[in-house]
């Protein structure tokens, strides 16, 4: 029934999606949106699959081959680590990715990231990285890193596709449109590295309070809404021969 309804809306909404080749003519940075334990590894936390989950793998592998080809290209990337203090709850959720804990940490294939230099990181405790990354002094570390790397196109991955990646391609591409994210002129969402949770109909139904979100229809769902906002959507990113 999910599978048949998900082709339906395939077809009543569709999503064009092409392909990117990354060569370093444009200025790319990568953008890492919550590819963290409490989101990735089973079991990890009360927001963690429960099992493991193909999606959510195909995400993470994508994502650290990504992150490697930047890296060892010394392109910029900036990765989001959803991070909480324990008194201060984020409703409709459950405490999850607590800080000082594991739940936090980014996932052990993509902990290498916090040794390299061409890389920000940046601990938010709000569903939206654009607006948890503003400062005390009104600063925003992610607009610095725009105009400090002079980057022109960034290429979003990370989950969950429907909600935090949703909301900051949706805040950066509202920033752009004010000139306020001078020199960027794009926002691309890599289909095949985002993914979302599954939790399906008869599941909660059958929980107190649950709320249904069967993965692939949501996942689509967010892909449709951030084209929708302006994002340009990819399902294959490929490298030219780096000189």
């Amino acid at each position: 029934m999910v599978s048949s309804t998900v082709e339906l809306l395939r077809q009543e909404l569709p999503v064009q999606q092409d392909s990117l080749l990354l060569n370093g003519d444009v200025k790319t940075g990568l953008v890492l949106v919550d590819i963290v334990n409490g989101f990735c590894t089973v079991g990890a936390g009360n927001l963690a699959p429960k099992q493991p989950d193909r999606l959510i793998s195909t995400m993470v592998e994508e994502s650290a081959r990504l992150a490697r080809t930047f890296c060892d290209s010394k392109w910029p990337v900036f990765a989001f680590l959803d991070t909480h203090h324990p008194d201060i709850p984020e409703p409709p959720f459950p405490p999850h990715c607590l800080a000082g804990t594991d739940e936090a940490r980014l996932v052990p294939e993509l902990q290498w990231l916090e040794n390299e230099a061409n890389v920000t990181l940046r601990c938010k405790d709000c569903i939206d990285g654009f607006l948890g990354s503003i400062e005390k002094d009104g600063s925003n570390l992610f607009v610095d890193w725009i105009r400090n790397n002079q980057i022109k196109v960034i290429l979003v991955i990370g989950i969950c596709t429907d909600i935090c990646v949703l909301d900051f391609v949706s805040s950066a591409l509202s920033a752009r449109n004010r000139g306020l994210l001078a020199p960027l002129e794009d926002v691309i969402v890599y289909s095949q590295a985002c993914a979302t949770y599954d939790l399906p109909v008869h599941v909660a139904r059958a929980s107190k309070d649950a709320f249904a979100h069967p993965q692939e229809l949501m996942h689509h769902i967010g892909l449709y809404m951030a084209k929708g906002r302006g994002a340009k959507i990819v399902s294959e990113v490929s490298v030219s021969a780096l000189q």
